[in-house]
């Protein structure tokens, strides 16, 4: 059965090449319909495979991208879900496409970007080498619910993984640390230095003010952005404990957020694989973000900046990005609502769009331009509303200078319809 499973997958994926059809998570779904065990049976044909799991809301494509490359450069046979499919299915067909007819994966280590809600599901077929944990926030509420369900589901979890697998989590997040020291595993914490930490009140999209262990509100010393810092519980004494920060490394994309993706890589590549800095420094200097996440493109002559931007957290950390590389910028919103977006779009009223004041221009286009206009409008900024994504991109460069760029937040499906406009082909 496991021959079969493998075998209608990979028929699955050869037909949809052919026929040009979207169906990354087509072969795992068959698999998975024809043998429910399907991924567990395959990872235990290959004992030797060290399987990583990266959850988290933000940062999880990029950061795999990185151990991928690094683990490469050191000789390492490494394969990952690379299109992004990050539900079980996903990872079932990224199986199905790596492995031989009989099953086995020619490969030292296998890196999985796991969905914040499929993460128990995935750890009940797989027991990993390693697991970073990087951030808990809102995202697609009408799926998820509030981040404390998330986070229940994870501390449960965590509890079916081998006492010897590698827990990587983000020690300046209060939750993210509450489940590290209650999770019985091998944990380290990583966090970013304080000269990083500028954020002073409480932003709006926060999302953990209370102590995870007694529930009294906490006390920052510093934040990076929103819930994430130093923080203190003065009535359990739960705290910010020891992180590793290596501020020495170097930061080749916009934004803290990416220096925490950098720091999670970093520890579990030094904690699990013994590798140097040195190393890992001489892959950042050349090192490029996955589609859609800061990725650079050119569109009739003018220089085009994407950025994936799915939540409130997500869009402030974006806009504060682009904000250090130009302070008066072109800016395109691109706001759907499609499933791989999340229905509910009332997440934008905690984005802090007001920081746009400085801009050239704004341009607005997706399903829900004009959720996003009003939302603008009541930030008092001025924009133009098209409908038409390839008509809102004309506009927005129509003005600008040969040497500007246009910077464009887009949700998921929304960057990858503006993706193949740009390129001029899908990526899924």
């Amino acid at each position: 059965m496991l021959q079969l499973s493998i075998a209608i997958g990979k028929g699955i994926h050869y037909v949809s090449k052919k026929f040009n059809r979207a169906g990354s998570t087509w072969p795992g779904h068959i698999a998975l319909k024809t043998k429910s065990n399907f991924v567990s049976s395959i990872i235990k044909k290959n004992p030797k495979l060290k399987v990583i799991l990266v959850a988290g809301t933000n940062g999880k494509t990029t950061t795999t991208k990185l151990i991928q490359e690094i683990l490469e450069k050191e000789g390492y046979r490494v394969f990952r879900n690379e299109a992004g499919a990050n539900l079980l299915n996903g990872i079932a067909s990224s199986i199905v496409l790596n492995s031989n007819s009989q099953g086995r994966l020619p490969f030292d280590v296998a890196l999985f970007e796991v969905d914040e809600n499929s993460l128990p599901i995935v750890l009940d077929q797989i027991k990993p080498f390693g697991i970073i944990l990087l951030n808990l926030f809102r995202d697609q509420l009408d799926r998820y619910g509030e981040v404390n369900t998330i986070a229940k589901k994870w501390q449960e979890a965590l509890g079916q993984a081998s006492k010897q697998t590698i827990l990587i989590t983000n020690g300046d997040d209060p939750m993210l640390s509450f489940i590290g020291e209650k999770s019985g595993l091998v944990v380290s914490y990583f966090g970013l230095a304080e000269k990083y930490m500028k954020v002073g009140v409480a932003p709006h999209d926060v999302d953990f003010l209370y102590c995870p262990q007694c529930k009294t509100k906490l006390t920052y010393k510093m934040r990076s952005y929103s819930h994430m810092g130093i923080f203190e519980c003065l009535a359990c004494k739960f705290k910010h404990d020891k992180t590793e920060t290596f501020s020495e490394l170097p930061n080749p994309m916009l934004g803290n957020y990416n220096r925490y993706n950098i720091n999670a890589a970093t520890l579990l590549l030094i904690k699990g694989f013994q590798i140097e800095k040195s190393a890992i420094v001489d892959v950042l200097k050349k090192f490029s973000p996955a589609f859609g996440r800061q990725e650079e493109m050119t569109y009739k002559g003018k220089n085009i900046f994407l950025l994936l931007s799915k939540n409130p957290t997500g869009f402030n950390q974006s806009i504060q990005g682009i904000l250090e590389k130009d302070k008066n910028p072109n800016v395109l919103l691109l706001l759907n609502d499609k499933i791989p977006d999340g229905r509910d779009v009332s997440w934008i009223w905690d984005v802090e769009f007001e920081e746009l004041k400085k801009s050239k221009q704004i341009t607005i286009s997706g399903d829900r331009a004009y959720d996003m206009a009003l939302r603008i409008k009541y930030a008092d900024l001025h924009s133009d509303v098209l409908e038409n994504t390839s008509d809102a991109l004309d506009n927005a460069i129509s003005t600008m200078k040969p040497e500007e760029t246009l910077y464009v937040l887009a949700t998921y499906s929304a960057m990858l319809e503006t993706r193949k406009i740009l390129s001029g082909r899908k990526i899924l």
